[in-house]
């Protein structure tokens, strides 16, 4: 059996329309934390991608994000990660995305989540 250590998050830089989405995200976080795996997710510090993540760190977990230069400020990149990587493109963030994870999980979110890879 192979160990999971690092899941991908893929899920939205806006809190979405229903709550649900918020505890998902929350009870997600809590999963992780609960299996000592690192999250893996977009970067940013806003919307659905900053709940999982500031509730990963608060719980003592670790929070890796991925961010291309381009949208580091749009989407308000975080800075309290355990590690954040600026990409040059989309394309590089997905496959560094890719490389640093173990699995993926989707959550809500918008046209990215699906994903171009």
């Amino acid at each position: 059996m192979t160990s999971i250590n690092s899941i991908c998050i893929y899920c939205g830089s806006s809190p979405g329309r229903l709550d649900a989405y918020a505890s998902a995200a929350f009870a997600l976080a809590e999963s992780l934390v609960s299996r000592n795996i690192r999250l893996v997710y977009g970067g940013a510090s806003i919307g659905i991608m900053g709940m999982v993540a500031d509730r990963v760190l608060k719980l003592g977990g670790q929070a890796v994000g991925v961010i291309p230069k381009a949208l580091a400020h749009k989407e308000v990149a975080h800075h309290h990660l355990t590690e954040l990587h600026v990409t040059q493109s989309m394309h590089e963030r997905k496959m560094l995305m890719a490389e640093l994870s173990d699995g993926f999980i989707a959550l809500p979110g918008g046209i990215g989540t699906l994903g171009k890879r």
